[in-house]
Formats: C-alpha cells, sequence, structure tokens
C-alpha cells in the first residue's frame, strides 16, 4: 500500500475526499468549524432556560461541560459534517480549576479563531433568594451558610467573568417567557448582524439597569410629569414627544449622542463585540427616557444596527 504523505488528499471508496494526517486515519476534509455560545452566570439567574430555549432554535446544547472539555466540544462539532454547526455550552463554578480550565480553553479557542460568544445571566440577591426559596434547594456555594452567603461568594467568584461577557441579560424582573423572549430576540435570526443593540428606557426611581453597557440621564429636560394634560400619557404619545424634543437641548443631545454611538458602535465592531444596551433614564421611566429611546432607537436602526427597543418602567405607576 502506498504510503499517503502528510497533508495530501485521497479518496474513499465512495469518492469523499480525506487528508491525511501522517498516521492510518485519514481527516475529513471539509470540517467546518461550528458557531459557539457559551452560557455562564449566577445560579438561579436561568442559565437552563437560556440554554433550552437555544435548543428549540437548533442549537446543539451541553449542559454543565467542564470548561476544559470546551475545546474538545467544537473539535468533535467540527468533525461532524455539518450536522453540529452551533454549540451552546452552560459552565458554572461548581467544577475544579473552573477558571484557569475556562481561560486556558478560550485561549484555544482564539487561538483556532472560533467564533465565540459568551453569554452571562444576572439578577437581583432578592429575586434569586424567592426562586432558591420557593424550590426549597441550597444554593451550591453556600455550605453551612444561607442562601444569601452562596451568592455572595459566587458573585464575587464570577465578578470578573461577567466583565468579559459579549451579552448580559438580567432576569430579575422577567418569567420563563420574557427570558426566551431575550434569547430568541438575540438568537433566532438565521444571519448574525454585525451589532446588535437593545435600547432601554428606565426610570431612576426604581434602580439602574444591572445589564446596561451605557447609561445617560434626562433629568436635565422639564418633567411633562408636572404637565396636567401630559400626564396620563407616555412618551409613546405625539404630545408627550412633541413636547420632549421641543425643550432647549433636546435635540441637540440626540444629534450629539447618536454621532457618539455611531463611534462606540463601530469600536464594539472591530472588538468584536455583538451587543449593546444602551439605558435612557428619567425619573420614573414613563415620559422624557421612553420619548428619547424611540429616537435613538431609529437613529441607531437607521445607521445599520438591529435594535430592539425595550420600556422596563413605563407600565408602573
Amino acid at each position: 500500500m502506498t504510503q499517503q504523505q502528510p497533508g495530501q488528499t485521497a479518496r474513499t471508496d465512495d469518492g469523499a475526499e480525506q487528508v491525511t494526517t501522517g498516521t492510518d486515519t485519514p481527516q475529513a476534509a471539509d470540517t467546518a468549524t461550528p458557531e459557539l455560545v457559551i452560557i455562564s452566570g449566577m445560579s438561579g439567574a436561568g442559565r437552563s432556560t437560556a440554554a433550552k430555549c437555544l435548543e428549540d432554535l437548533g442549537w446543539f446544547v451541553v449542559d454543565n461541560l467542564p470548561p476544559a472539555l470546551i475545546p474538545t466540544m467544537v473539535e468533535l462539532g467540527a468533525r461532524s459534517q455539518g450536522n453540529v454547526a452551533r454549540i451552546a455550552v452552560v459552565v458554572d463554578v461548581r467544577g475544579r480549576r473552573f477558571f484557569d480550565n475556562l481561560r486556558e480553553s478560550l485561549t484555544e479557542l482564539d487561538a483556532r479563531q472560533v467564533r465565540r460568544r459568551f453569554v452571562f445571566l444576572e439578577s437581583s440577591d432578592d429575586a434569586l433568594v424567592r426562586r432558591f426559596e420557593s424550590v426549597r434547594r441550597p444554593h451550591p456555594l453556600q455550605g453551612d451558610g444561607r442562601i444569601v452567603d452562596g451568592i455572595a461568594a459566587e458573585r464575587e467568584l464570577l465578578r470578573e467573568l461577567r466583565g468579559d461577557a459579549d451579552l448580559v441579560i438580567d432576569t430579575s424582573g422577567l418569567n420563563v417567557h420574557q427570558l426566551r423572549a431575550k434569547m430568541d430576540a438575540q438568537f433566532a435570526g438565521e444571519e448574525e448582524p454585525e451589532l446588535r443593540a437593545t435600547v432601554m428606557s428606565f426610570g431612576f426611581k426604581y434602580g439602574l439597569p444591572v445589564d446596561a453597557d451605557l447609561v445617560v440621564d434626562m433629568r436635565f429636560l422639564p418633567n411633562p410629569h408636572w404637565v396636567p394634560e401630559l400626564r396620563p400619557y407616555t412618551g409613546l404619545n405625539e404630545e408627550v414627544s412633541s413636547y420632549v424634543f421641543s425643550q432647549p437641548g433636546a435635540k441637540e443631545f440626540l444629534d450629539r449622542y447618536t454621532e457618539l454611538l455611531h463611534m462606540i458602535a463601530a469600536g464594539y465592531r472591530r472588538e468584536g463585540k455583538r451587543y449593546v444596551t444602551v439605558a435612557v433614564g428619567c425619573t420614573g421611566g414613563k415620559h422624557r427616557s421612553v420619548a428619547m429611546s424611540e429616537k435613538l432607537a431609529k437613529r441607531l436602526a437607521a445607521d445599520g444596527v438591529e435594535t430592539v427597543v425595550v420600556h422596563r418602567d413605563m407600565g408602573r405607576e
């Protein structure tokens, strides 16, 4: 039998091309590297729900995969002849040497130019405590302490990881269906856009959105709440929007902040960041922030950024 040299092309009996690797076992020539999503975050924040959503969208999902095995999983997907084109893995901090193994795996994936995204599920302490108490399960890191002790320990362990995430989703006020809707909005498209943006209006009196990348404050504008005929309406109504943008500085802010977002979006694209959440706040999240969010979203969409608008606090009293 003639010995094939490494890198030479041979053909099997059915005519398929194979590339020799210097061993007796040929390697398939057509090995497309799968797209990879890594899901992590706080225990109880909805990692399993996010994973099930991706599974319903056709992703091959592996739950609780040790970080050291992520490159192996990608390699197996590459050998599947296109049958496994998208892989999602769920990782958490219970594994030994979690962060060392994860960093080593990410370094290896980057060296192989694997297209990967990192999704981090976040939630408030109060929401996490309620969820653990409702299912009567201990937090995996609480040991002999309380649930809040385990949450605090995990939050500290994940602090650096959260900062590296491409997409942070705060599930504090979300039910299962709302979380699935957020995942669908980010991953259901057949073609991945260069950048996706969420423009979120909110009320400062209800707290800052923890998943915001950028935060701006509309409280420098007069509040329509104090105009009796406008108080019942929201920033979605033309009367309120016209009032907001008739105020000194409103249109200038929109123009200049749009220019700033164009520059930031270009930088995000260069750095490979595919998601950004812009939070626009006012006192109650009903008038000024809503009107400005709608205008900003239209400007971003006109610039080729796929944009979703969320009004977090508009329905609150």
